[in-house]
């Protein structure tokens, strides 16, 4: 008979914080083994010693290094996968003498625990227990008496060491979030905070629960004073919303031609952040809703009115998030917005623009490559601009071979443009070049096919349908997975 092995989770410090399972556990192992750094001391031993017998063999699994450099063939990382290998061995002669063994965990033995490296090697050899522990997430959020997360909130858990991009891409795309493991990593932590426009959101907890606890605004905290066992916590933002500026600002945000997998984290964390919501509002509708953000929707044709609108609720303080499918900047709503943002009263109101997946590429991907040349973009909407304008640029484009990525070929009340760019294209292209019908691309009744200039159907095609039309060069090829893929060379022939 074998020993058996326990990963006993201790809480966050305290060691009244214990589970009755941890406590009863502890007390009856006949081996207690802990982590510690080559000083010897260790954390987890301080939380459970009320609860050691005194009689139990004790296994101080000492690292043989911290954050300092080694000269290990393997590195940093090759000199704690011995360091492990050894620590589960010595452990392993105990169990296989039938004697149980505890391993302390501080907080839980599963979330960023060190016992975990020695589940990995032992559980599949021994019978094993886990007990969960109290998290220090969770008494941090408890020591500064702040909800977390609610409703539909999203809570994210970042490790510090990831490198600042993606630390800022993380925070701005999340509703809350807790920053674990910073000590040498908060500097790079709080630039991230700053610069995903979260650090007046930021709290600093150290040793929560722990003598020598501390808390504090998170912008007020010397990098110096610092411990590896503090955290970084973005609690919700319905409890305690984000104060409104002294100034407000619009932001004109791109979602992409569908839903939440085509936005960027930064759109994701404009709209997350802003006080004020305005768009058409289908595309509204694709936005989750936050408690105490106000939405303003209204109808597809009124641009510039939408736009002054939002400029307006600047002007007062407000945050404006103004959304547009797509990317912004293309066929939509950065240019109401800056035309109107470049007159008076409006000049002064600051206005940002980030871009978002637009429905040329989508389609684009979908098909394959069918823009990997030279490519024209042109709207078949004869709303702004007269029909001769349209078919004086499609001739060019023709004429100049460029593959073409037709945006608002159709709708109800314009049924006759296709057609009529159909027929102008065919006097400068073969009538069996590709072209790509992308509909609802992203969406629930996305449908992506390929069809032959000559062939195409004016019929099949709706105000939510982008057509992409081969060059002269755009292949159309059956793979041997029984798919069509549309691509165009990056080289062009010389003629």
């Amino acid at each position: 008979m074998t020993g058996r092995l326990y990963g006993i989770g201790l809480g966050p410090g305290d060691p009244s914080l214990l589970t009755v399972r941890a406590a009863e556990l502890i007390g009856k192992a006949d081996v207690i083994a802990y982590h510690s750094a080559r000083h010897g001391r260790s954390i987890a031993r301080s939380i459970a010693e009320r609860y050691l017998t005194g009689s139990q063999l004790e296994e101080k699994l000492v690292y043989p290094i911290t954050v300092e450099t080694t000269d290990h063939p393997g590195g940093y990382r090759g000199a704690l996968e011995d360091f492990y290998e050894e620590a589960a061995a010595r452990l392993a002669a105990h169990l296989d003498a039938g004697l149980d063994v505890a391993v302390l965990a501080e907080g839980d033995p599963f979330f960023y625990g060190s016992y975990q490296h020695m589940h990995k090697r032992l559980a599949h050899r021994y019978p094993t227990e886990v007990v969960p522990g109290v998290t220090s997430i969770s008494a941090a959020a408890a020591r500064l008496g702040t909800p977390l997360v609610e409703a539909e909130e999203v809570l994210t858990v970042i490790p510090g060491t990831l490198p600042e991009e993606e630390l800022t891409a993380r925070l701005a795309a999340t509703d809350s979030a807790v920053i674990m493991k910073l000590g040498r990593t908060f500097p790079t932590v709080r630039r991230a905070l700053e610069r995903s426009g979260r650090l007046d959101e930021a709290r600093y907890v150290e040793r929560a629960t722990m003598p020598g606890e501390r808390t504090a605004p998170l912008a007020e905290v010397d990098p110096q004073t610092v411990p590896y066992f503090s955290v970084a916590v973005l609690p919700s933002r319905i409890n305690h919303p984000k104060p409104e500026p002294e100034q407000g600002e619009v932001v004109v945000v791109g979602t992409g031609p569908a839903g939440p997998l085509w936005l960027t984290p930064e759109a994701r964390g404009a709209l997350a952040g802003a006080t004020d919501l305005v768009g058409y509002t289908t595309y509204l509708d694709r936005v989750p809703v936050r408690a105490g953000q106000r939405r303003h929707g209204s109808d597809n044709k009124v641009e510039a009115e939408r736009a002054e609108f939002a400029l307006d609720l600047a002007r007062r303080g407000h945050r404006v998030a103004v959304v547009s499918s797509g990317d912004p900047g293309v066929f939509a709503m950065a240019t109401a917005v800056l035309e109107a943002a470049c007159a008076e009263p409006y000049r002064e109101v600051p206005v940002r623009v980030l871009p978002g997946m637009t429905a040329a590429h989508a389609a684009a991907s979908r098909a394959g490559a069918p823009l990997g040349h030279d490519y024209a973009v042109v709207s078949l909407s004869d709303r702004l601009k007269p029909w001769s304008v349209v078919a004086e640029r499609l001739r060019a484009a023709a004429a100049a071979d460029l593959v073409l990525a037709l945006y608002n070929p159709g709708s109800r009340s314009r049924t006759t443009q296709v057609g009529l760019a159909r027929d102008l294209l065919l006097e400068h292209r073969a009538a069996d070049t590709p072209v790509v019908l992308a509909r609802d691309v992203g969406g629930p009744t996305e449908r992506v096919r390929t069809v032959r200039l000559g062939e195409l159907d004016p019929a099949e095609v709706d105000m939510r349908t982008i057509l992409l039309i081969g060059s002269s060069q755009t292949q159309a090829v059956d793979r041997g997975d029984g798919t069509e893929v549309v691509w165009t060379p990056r080289r062009y022939p010389e003629r």
